[in-house]
């Protein structure tokens, strides 16, 4: 069964804040037509709203700008006492009066409002809906009005109209500056058994942040990424996962688990995944490290073996009773490095074998020593019987370490076969070091 460890459950409270307050500005209700020439108030409305109006003006001053449950106290108290009784049944009263457009967006926003002040949720949704039926609103307020009443619904548990409140507002452009939208409409699609328009939306933030070059939101690429990774469709998911690591560093650990679980890649190839994993500073757990070393072999490679071992005891990841080889491995290295310059000299000589030359490139990375091992394997991608893939990726990933980024993600898009989707997530590092993301930030509220 596929690990459901990519797509962490969004914490969503009760208490989840659309982010819109109490506000004194209203549609003025005018006793007289010639005061508000532009609306169109029925006279039962006005009748009845202009005491309303007035005790509202008397509870946004008690709040004196503030908030809190004490002053939302206190300003509901203001506005009882001003109506001279019960708030919510004087706005339920007024309620049947509201006939004309402008009546239901005059009464709406006061009603929200009051919902607001009293704490009622649902008469504060009750205004919203006014708002929405009234036609009245603007552009603006339109896209901010879907969103309160689908954070309301929300907090109701009225997940369906969450997600019509939730998607209205999405649909129109909104963008809410604490960046919920997505993930409480994702979450009330599934609250509403309807997982299959979760994940469109997914797969349709993604598509469109791609095509105006800019980084998909992280719960999208984290959603779509399940997905795939749970289908075991390894192209797609090294696609999401490379984006996913790509423009947010903090999930390289995730992005190569799923490659290298879905790849099964054998040794010498899963290597350089947990190359990349321990230069992202992902390696998160022992499994992790010893799973480095029955890669590297402390035979072939005893320098990188005992970096590994050093970094996983100094980081508590590893015990002694792990590394039991560590002194013989670290007694290795001497010697291994005293041939380096013979290593070195054979691979430059004219009649070198390609094997050879690839080798002296293997030897040099294990060394981090990027510069000599790509005069290596840059030799060697234009010699005979090598494996082109593995010097292609070796070349960008020396390149990558010494800064050349560009000339890296030339070399990995070379890669071919099963090595493919390691340098796909080679390529998605050297393209966050040639141009850090600015990972998703939610733009200011519309």
């Amino acid at each position: 069964m596929a690990r459901k460890f990519l797509v962490s459950r969004v914490a969503l409270a009760v208490a989840l804040s659309s982010g819109l307050a109490v506000v004194a500005a209203t549609p003025a209700v005018a006793a007289k037509k010639e005061k508000a020439p532009a609306s169109n108030f029925s006279p039962e409305f006005v009748k009845a709203a202009q005491p309303l109006e007035k005790a509202l003006q008397a509870a946004v001053a008690a709040l004196g700008g503030q908030q809190t449950p004490e002053a939302l106290a206190k300003a509901k108290a203001a506005f009882d006492g001003a109506i001279g009784g019960d708030g919510k049944a004087a706005f339920q009263a007024a309620a049947a009066t509201a006939t004309t457009p402008d009546d239901k967006n005059a009464l709406g926003g006061m009603m929200r409002n009051y919902g607001i002040i009293s704490q009622d949720l649902a008469l504060k949704q009750q205004g919203n809906l006014m708002l929405l039926d009234s036609g009245k609103l603007a552009a603006a307020d339109l896209g901010r009005t879907n969103y309160d009443a689908g954070i309301t619904a929300y907090q109701l548990k009225d997940y369906a109209n969450s997600a019509k409140y939730l998607k209205a507002a999405k649909d129109g452009g909104f963008v809410d500056s604490s960046g919920q939208l997505d993930a409480v409409l994702a979450d009330s699609y599934k609250r509403t058994n309807n997982p299959e328009a979760a994940l469109q939306m997914a797969k349709d933030d993604v598509a469109a942040a791609q095509a105006r070059g800019a980084a998909p939101s992280e719960a999208s690429l984290r959603s779509v990424l399940q997905q795939t990774y749970t289908a075991k469709q390894l192209g797609p998911s090294t696609d999401y996962a490379a984006m996913l690591a790509q423009y947010y560093p903090s999930s390289w650990n995730t992005s190569i688990s799923v490659v290298r679980q879905l790849a099964s890649l054998p040794r010498d190839q899963n290597l350089d995944l947990m190359r990349l994993m321990f230069l992202t500073n992902s390696m998160n757990d022992r499994r992790d490290y010893l799973e480095y070393l029955e890669n590297v072999d402390p035979r072939a490679f005893p320098g990188e073996a005992a970096k590994v071992m050093n970094a996983g005891l100094s980081k508590g990841k590893l015990t002694a009773a792990d590394v039991p080889d560590k002194a013989n491995t670290e007694g290795r290295v001497a010697a291994d490095k005293a041939t380096l310059p013979a290593t070195e000299r054979d691979a430059n000589k004219p009649g070198a074998t390609g094997a050879t030359v690839v080798g002296a490139g293997d030897v040099f990375l294990s060394y981090d020593q990027p510069a000599k091992a790509e005069t290596f394997y840059a030799k060697a991608q234009a010699m005979s019987g090598v494996d082109a893939n593995k010097v292609a990726l070796r070349l960008g990933m020396s390149q990558t370490l010494q800064g050349k980024y560009a000339e890296a993600d030339a070399n990995f898009a070379k890669v071919t076969g099963t090595r493919q989707p390691i340098a796909k997530l080679w390529s998605a590092y050297a393209k966050s070091k040639a141009a850090p993301a600015t990972a998703a930030t939610a733009p200011a509220a519309n």
